[in-house]
């Protein structure tokens, strides 16, 4: 079974409650109808109801099953002003404000859909940037208890089984935070090994990466790692976690040892946590593309309810993945 395909298995088991904001988007119309058919989740479209009929018709898509709310005409919509009036006044918000953005934005109508427990994830960006998608979230639902960062990893799920577990490893953060500090790099290495263990049943052992293995190189890029390695411990002493390591000490077993001998990460690592995101990012499109990874994500984590980022070059079937994705975060 694939990752996916566990993943899904999952969200069937406990089905939850997604909202999609880009409720008049064709692909994201035509996810909806393929979730709900699929089981992976109860589905809610948010945008105007006619546009969102139009589009499913364009697209011949059955939305049987599927529900659609107005922000314009919702019964809900008072109340999530004032809601969103409550939260933000201290940073100036009137009431006219939170109005206009709760019956006119529907990513920040699906935010407090979220935040008042009408739903239990959100999934948007076919066609809003990430930054888009997660200032709502930020301001209304807030990072978990004991997260101060969200931030991403990426299921990498390899062709060759050697590597991880059968292949499938995470990789964070490639997506969301430029340049951590020690503090935010130790809370995206606790972060990613959670959402291995939630989505693909990974029993983590994180490698903090860095170009330099256990002070062999002298730098304060290396310093900051050795840092967030050391509080990472103090965070969660249960996990398995070492570093900093080069990526061939975390990966293959005789360098790992030479370097980093006794150690039950270096040489077995499954998740690799980067030290910034340039290496991040280059590091998950190097495996996609040279070794024929698939990569599921980005996954948003840290916050303290499920909102996931698509990409907005994203199919029909990457909506799905990463509803399904959305949904086992929301089992948590």
């Amino acid at each position: 079974m694939s990752a996916i395909e566990k993943i899904k298995a999952k969200a069937k088991a406990n089905v939850k409650h997604i909202v999609l904001p880009e409720g008049t988007e064709p692909r994201t119309v035509q996810a909806s109808a393929k979730i709900l058919a699929q089981g992976i989740a109860k589905v809610t479209l948010i945008g105007n109801e006619e546009e969102v009929k139009k589009v499913a018709a364009e697209t011949g898509t059955d939305l049987t099953g599927v529900a659609i709310i107005d922000p314009a005409t919702s019964e809900k919509t008072a109340a999530y002003t004032e809601l969103l009036y409550e939260l933000r006044k201290a940073k100036g918000m009137t009431m006219e404000q939170a109005a206009e953005l709760a019956s006119k934005n529907t990513l920040y109508f699906g935010t407090l859909m979220l935040k008042a427990g009408d739903a239990d994830g959100m999934v948007a960006g076919a066609i809003n940037s990430t930054g888009n998608v997660l200032r709502p979230a930020l301001q209304i639902i807030k990072t978990a208890p004991g997260i101060k960062v969200v931030s991403s990893c990426f299921i990498m799920e390899l062709p060759d089984q050697k590597w991880g577990d059968n292949g499938v490893m995470i990789f964070g953060d490639c997506a969301v935070i430029p340049n951590p500090t020690a503090e935010e790099l130790a809370a995206i290495a606790i972060a990613s090994a959670k959402s291995g263990e939630q989505l693909v049943d990974l029993d983590p052992r994180v490698a903090m990466l860095s170009f330099s293995t256990k002070g062999s190189a002298k730098h304060d890029n290396v310093t900051k790692v050795q840092e967030a390695t050391a509080l990472a411990h103090e965070l969660a002493p249960e996990l398995q976690l070492d570093g900093e390591l080069q990526a061939d000490a975390a990966l293959v077993e005789s360098v790992g040892q030479l370097k980093s001998p006794g150690s039950t990460v270096a040489g077995h690592a499954n998740t690799l946590i980067f030290p910034d995101l340039q290496a991040g990012n280059i590091g998950y499109k190097l495996v996609q593309r040279l070794a024929g990874a698939e990569a599921i994500g980005p996954i948003i984590q840290g916050l303290a309810k499920p909102v996931s980022d698509l990409s907005r070059g994203c199919s029909v079937d990457d909506i799905v993945s990463v509803v399904a994705i959305t949904a086992v975060k929301a089992q948590a």
